[in-house]
């Protein structure tokens, strides 16, 4: 037919992938014209009116047209990825990774652009001077956002050409990126204009993919569905704080001992539940996670209360402050002082904990007690049959995923300086459970791809310069979080109902390793 394509030796109807785009964007019209369309105001008289927005609409819209269109070709076309996988022993795995770079390169190198475009525009976009968020220069955003389009263009060509070399070489590509993330970010931000870089973007990403593998282990691997995760992010968190201003403690002394706080408590859960599944399991750790964070507010004398707990004292290297006295970092080597210095620190810090997490999450994946978690997983009633323990499976698990939770909180204590319980809700356990969800519960890569989309994409949807002139320069992306959360879990359900990353190397294999797709196993994750 003349309407139709050939797309990965496929053919494609275009007119019916047009067609069902432009369906979808009547549909999101309709649903999306008063919510984003419309905004209430104050006038002078500060009375309430209705303020029409037809250029973010368009945007919306827009987006969910090119959206699925592209699902339409690329996506719900092709062949079932189980198949691929059979097929070959890493195919469905290295496919899923050339689409994924494809499409991530395509996103960055258009938003890039366009954002440089607006910019270089200046004035002549209508109430829209160009000001440098925070101590970054013009010329640095730009820089940046330069690399970013040469990032993307690479990451196209990369995702065409990808062979298994290069997919094997992913995972120490991305380590080595991720120790030279501070140094790019001072040569593309200034000494000064990094710091918010390395903070907002490495270190808060960071924490994230620590939680995110944290809870793998307790949902991926056992398959148990935990809702109050951020109570053992909460524990860490005060056992330190506490600790910390109380006994004088040092971070190094405290770090362990929060994690075994906070896996004891995973195993004090881990009782109540062991008859449970499913969503009752759900409502249950719900509960957990919020006695936690009451107990937290209404125990003033121990917690504070809403108040907080303040002056929390700060990592040392080796005992050396990073602070601007005689004794600071700075000054034993002769350095001007700057907070860089202990921001850099904190990121290596993170970092190192959160491979940490990952180097014993597959360690432990191959031991025997990994092996009776994915079989508790996949069926109790067998996991039982073949003389495993379910009780002492269950109970690791909470324990091992409570306990690096108790890190990661820890650590946040360390960084803030300042806690209170605002900061462990249950927003918090529903983001670090949707990234484990859209990275495909299982994967140490997934999590990785979802943290940095959810967590980052915050991040620099603050910097676009094209959404302040669509939303206006009072645009706060926070209050389009739970918007953005649910259309992402739609898409994903859509597109990838098992997760951006399906297929799997199982622990366990006969003559030779060979990856399948999720599509293989009962839960889609094994």
């Amino acid at each position: 037919m003349a309407n139709e394509t050939q797309t990965g030796g496929r053919s494609v109807d275009i007119g019916h992938a047009a067609k069902d785009a432009l369906l979808a964007g009547l549909i999101a019209l309709g649903l999306f014209g008063v919510f984003i369309g419309l905004q209430t105001v104050q006038d002078i008289s500060n009375r309430l009116v209705l303020k029409v927005r037809p250029e973010a609409l368009a945007v919306i819209v827009g987006i969910i047209v090119v959206g699925r269109f592209l699902l339409n070709v690329f996506v719900w076309g092709r062949e079932p990825s189980h198949k691929a996988a059979v097929a070959s022993p890493s195919g469905g795995l290295l496919g899923m990774f050339k689409r994924l770079c494809f499409l991530v390169g395509v996103v960055v190198t258009l938003v890039a652009v366009v954002d440089i475009g607006f910019r270089l525009a200046g004035g002549a976009l209508p109430n829209m001077p160009i000001s440098p968020p925070g101590t970054m220069g013009l010329g640095s955003i730009i820089l940046i956002e330069a690399v970013a389009a040469l990032f993307g263009v690479v990451l196209i060509a990369f995702g065409q050409n990808m062979t298994e070399r290069a997919a094997a070489l992913l995972g120490p590509a991305g380590i080595g990126f991720l120790a030279a993330f501070p140094i790019i970010a001072i040569l593309g931000a200034g000494w000064g204009g990094s710091l918010k870089w390395i903070d907002n973007f490495g270190i808060q990403i960071l924490i994230y993919v620590m939680l995110g593998w944290g809870l793998n282990i307790v949902v991926g691997l056992a398959g148990l569905l935990d809702l109050g995760y951020v109570a053992f992010y909460a524990v860490g968190a005060y056992s330190y704080a506490l600790l910390a201003k109380e006994f004088g403690l040092s971070f190094w002394i405290l770090l362990p001992l929060a994690g075994i706080l906070s896996a004891f408590w995973g195993i004090i859960l881990g009782f109540p539940v062991l008859r449970l599944r499913g969503d009752y399991l759900a409502i249950v750790t719900l509960a957990f996670g919020e006695i936690i964070r009451m107990v937290l507010v209404n125990w003033v004398d121990f917690s504070g209360g809403y108040a907080g707990i303040s002056g929390i004292p700060r990592p040392t290297l080796f005992g050396i402050p990073f602070n601007a006295t005689d004794e600071g970092f700075a000054a034993r080597f002769g350095l001007e002082f700057s907070p860089i210095y202990r921001t850099i620190f904190l990121y290596y810090l993170i970092l190192c904990l959160a491979l940490l997490t990952a180097f014993v999450t597959v360690r432990m994946r191959r031991m025997p007690v990994g092996r009776a978690w994915e079989a508790l997983r996949e069926d109790e009633i067998a996991c039982r049959s073949l003389g495993i323990n379910t009780t002492n499976t269950k109970l690791t698990a909470f324990a091992l995923g409570a306990m690096f939770g108790g890190f990661a909180g820890s650590f946040f204590s360390a960084r803030q300086g300042f806690i209170s319980p605002e900061s462990f809700t249950f927003i918090e356990s529903a983001q670090i459970l949707a990234i484990v969800v859209l990275g495909g519960m299982g994967s140490l890569y997934g999590v990785v791809i979802a943290a940095v989309v959810l967590v980052g994409g915050f991040e620099i949807m603050r910097e676009l310069d094209f959404l302040k002139q669509i939303f206006g320069n009072d645009f706060d992306p926070a209050l389009y979080r739970g918007l953005i959360f649910g259309a992402s879990m739609v898409v994903i359900m859509l597109w990838k109902p098992r997760g951006l990353i399906s297929t799997r190397t199982p622990t366990a294999f006969l003559k030779e390793r060979k990856t399948v797709s999720g599509d293989l196993v009962k839960e889609g994750h094994g």
